[in-house]
């Protein structure tokens, strides 16, 4: 099932609902955010964490980039607007869609989200690879924190030194002029995968598709240790793990996992 929203931003509903594929429809403006598009976005985001029959999410853009961040354009007419006491020209949007991210955290939602990196991935539309759980990205893509060059603020860089390393944040994030190619964000742990163009959304399918073959349910709770672990002592970790794991008892699928091995065939999987 195919669906726009407000022009910019196209959702693709595969494998009964369990795949969704969110490509952003800006590529004019390459794919920044303005108003409709954040909007749009964050509204999917939601109806995703919402949705019991949505299993894993994949995110890419259409044109040469993936995502530019904050549309300026639209900003510099915000500020023009304010200057002369003009009300906000900006999309509106509800309480609870306002400040979503991290989106694990925020939303609540644990389930696995893919970044298909067809290009340019910089400033906000750098933070949204970053929010996914793995990032395959095309050899035509390159990654940058650009903030510095416009005077724009960028709190979302704190939890790159994790990834890559304090040295290599600085470089990315204080010198806001360079960008690094897909083979140099791979080398440095931003990127698992870097293919050919031609390959990037059959190769994220694909990623998205073993998904369906495991358990959700433990995929979801290993996803939030793994995250609320870096912030946390081991035994803290250790004790959160075994609480929340707890959620696994009186599953139909934690009989359907053994059962499915001693019969020697694949388990099938409800989330029930």
């Amino acid at each position: 099932m195919t669906r726009v929203k407000d022009g910019v931003l196209q959702l693709d509903k595969e494998a009964n609902g369990r795949i969704w594929v969110m490509t952003l429809n800006r590529p004019e403006r390459l794919n920044s955010l303005n108003g409709e598009l954040r909007k749009a976005l964050y509204e999917t985001y939601w109806e995703f964490a919402q949705d019991e029959d949505a299993w894993v999410s994949i995110i890419t853009g259409t044109g040469r980039a993936f995502c530019t961040g904050q549309d300026l354009r639209e900003r510099a007419d915000r500020d023009a607007a304010a200057a002369q006491g003009l009300p906000d020209p900006m999309v509106q949007m509800p309480d609870y869609l306002q400040n979503i991210f991290p989106l694990a955290d925020r939303l609540d939602c644990w389930k696995p989200m893919i970044a298909a990196v067809n290009g340019i991935a910089v400033a906000g539309g750098f933070n949204q690879a970053m929010q996914c759980d793995i990032r395959i990205a095309s050899e035509n893509a390159d990654f940058g924190v650009t903030e510095v060059r416009w005077n724009q603020g960028a709190g979302w860089v704190h939890h790159l030194t994790k990834v890559i390393g304090l040295g290599n944040a600085l470089e990315l994030v204080l010198w806001g002029d360079k960008r690094i190619s897909a083979e140099r964000a791979k080398d440095w742990g931003l990127v698992n995968e870097v293919v050919a163009p031609d390959d990037l959304m059959p190769r994220a399918m694909e990623w998205a598709e073993r998904m369906l073959n495991l358990a959700p349910r433990s995929v979801r709770n290993l996803k939030e240790i793994l995250y609320r672990g870096t912030v946390m002592g081991p035994i803290e970790a250790q004790r959160y793990a075994s609480n929340l794991e707890r959620n696994l008892q009186g599953m139909e699928d934690s009989v359907e996992g053994p059962k499915a091995f001693s019969e020697k065939r694949a388990p099938v999987f409800k989330n029930r």
